[in-house]
């Protein structure tokens, strides 16, 4: 007879809060969600509440184990995952924010990057934390905030501020201002962190010029760090596991081995390939990250992002109006053979990995007087992949490693259009799991590790079962394709270049 215990995950993603309960055979036993507001106080700046992440987290928390009829005494553990690189500065004492949470797609410190870049300062940082000088990071909004805050940095100095991603602010919330830690995963995405020692970098501190006295304690990605106050829950509970949203995807799809690959198709696409226990650095613009930490042994990953993927098709139907839900592409889509020539390149926020062009603009190509809205539809669809093919390529490079199968989760990889044509272009095989809650369940096994909640990696990866694996077409013109594609990206990047 199974044992009736559970552990949960909080999922704290960029629009929304949620709750999953998980049993110990990796089902889902409760979950709720909850979205929540977002800021654009000017163009470019994107904010959050730090307040209202909070409450929206622990009200759907409260909600999953009312809905699920599960006592809290029930949960052996609480794993955490969070949408990275979110910056929020608080004060010790009160608790209380001094600024909104500047969210990661905020663009405002740009020019602030670029200035630390032309001091030349990019190859050591992305030697010390295998990132690419960039406002998506957490660094240059600490800065924004200590510099354009009344008083701050002064408060800062003198101990009385402490920052952290979205993970530290829950668990800080979770045990009432007792514990101020973070992980690697997470520390490891804010540019001051060092991926070679596993420490904070005084070098880093003071190009950015940001106080160590501000900053949490970083700790494994499984173990327990602190458990719930007595005035958040009837029961306390450990606080086990965390880590940043990709990589406890990462974790989630059982991505154990080196080599092995994960991509999720959101409204951005990330792929992360598991490097080992030594880090690489990039030669084609990819970020590397930690991806677990686990006891003492730490694993490593590479990173590369589309920042358009699934919107695409938001905007398909949003703005040209050709299809009425997301879910309609798929039809419209397979009444074509083929996209007849039709290149969409989804540069509308520019061009991510392995290109990092941040002027590209979005271009069709290859228009003629046959092409119709099925065309356009099924080249965005193919834009996708397309984007996917090229970013592995970079990875396998990198990493000397060559892929033989992509684990795929989110929204999109219900479109088995798109998961055919994947697995064609990449010429090898694409595998979408049975719970493609991979996210959560990565936290939710991270947490279960620490408190013998599973006794060991191998027994999880028992767990891990596909709903349908996608073998490549041999018959489909891969190469012509990939190389029309490549003309529609430089035509795509000429234009951004000769203004």
């Amino acid at each position: 007879m199974q044992n009736k215990e559970y552990i949960v995950a909080l999922d704290q993603g960029t629009t929304s809060s949620r709750a999953i309960i998980f049993n110990q055979s990796g089902e889902i036993a409760g979950v709720a969600q909850r979205e929540f507001k977002q800021h654009y106080p000017q163009s470019g700046w994107v904010e959050h509440d730090p307040q209202d992440i909070w409450s929206t987290q622990f009200s759907v928390l409260t909600e999953a184990l009312t809905k699920s009829k599960i006592n809290s005494s029930k949960i052996k553990g609480i794993g955490i995952t969070n949408q990275r690189e979110t910056t929020v500065i608080w004060d010790r004492k009160t608790g209380v924010p001094i600024y909104n949470a500047i969210v990661w797609q905020d663009r405002r410190t740009a020019e602030y990057c670029r200035s630390i870049s032309d001091k030349g300062h990019g190859p050591l940082i992305q030697k010390k934390t295998g990132l690419l000088i960039d406002a998506y990071f957490s660094a240059s909004k600490i800065n924004w905030i200590l510099d354009n805050v009344k008083g701050a940095r002064k408060k800062a100095e003198k101990g009385e501020l402490a920052f952290g991603t979205i993970d530290t602010w829950l668990i800080w919330n979770l045990t009432n201002g007792e514990t101020h830690v973070t992980d690697v995963t997470n520390a490891s995405r804010t540019m001051i962190f060092n991926i070679q020692t596993m420490a904070w970098d005084d070098e880093l501190l003071e190009i950015f010029d940001i106080p160590k006295s501000i900053l949490p304690e970083v700790k494994s990605s499984s173990e327990i760090y602190a458990e719930t106050s007595n005035e958040i829950l009837s029961h306390q509970i450990p606080i086990a596991g965390i880590a940043g949203d990709q990589q406890a995807a990462l974790f989630g799809q059982m991505c154990t081995t080196k080599g092995m690959v994960k991509n999720t198709y959101g409204t951005g696409c990330f792929m992360l390939m598991n490097i080992g226990k030594k880090p690489v650095i990039s030669k084609n613009k990819l970020v590397t990250t930690v991806a677990w930490q686990i006891g003492k042994e730490v694993t490593y990953a590479l990173e590369g992002s589309i920042f358009i993927g699934g919107a695409i098709v938001q905007w398909l139907r949003d703005e040209l109006g050709i299809i009425k839900k997301s879910a309609d592409v798929e039809k419209l889509a397979s009444s074509v053979e083929d996209s007849n020539g039709v290149y969409l390149v989804p540069a509308f926020a520019g061009l991510g990995a392995p290109i990092w062009n941040p002027d590209a603009r979005g271009t069709i190509v290859g228009l003629s007087r046959g092409a119709n809205a099925a065309h356009i539809a099924r080249a965005a669809l193919e834009s996708i992949a397309f984007q996917t093919v090229d970013i592995l390529r970079a990875m396998e490079s990198d990493a000397g490693l060559k892929i033989k199968e992509l684990r795929v989760d989110g929204g999109a990889t219900q479109n088995n259009l798109l998961m055919q044509f994947q697995s064609d272009i990449l010429s090898s095989t694409t595998v979408r799991p049975e719970i493609t809650e991979t996210t959560a369940l990565g936290a939710a096994y991270l947490a279960g590790l620490a408190v013998g909640f599973w006794k060991d990696i191998e027994e999880i990866s028992k767990q891990w079962k596909e709903d349908k694996k996608f073998e490549p077409n041999k018959k489909t013109k891969t190469k012509e394709l990939l190389e029309e594609w490549h003309r529609a990206v430089n035509a795509t990047v000429y234009w951004a270049e000769n203004k």
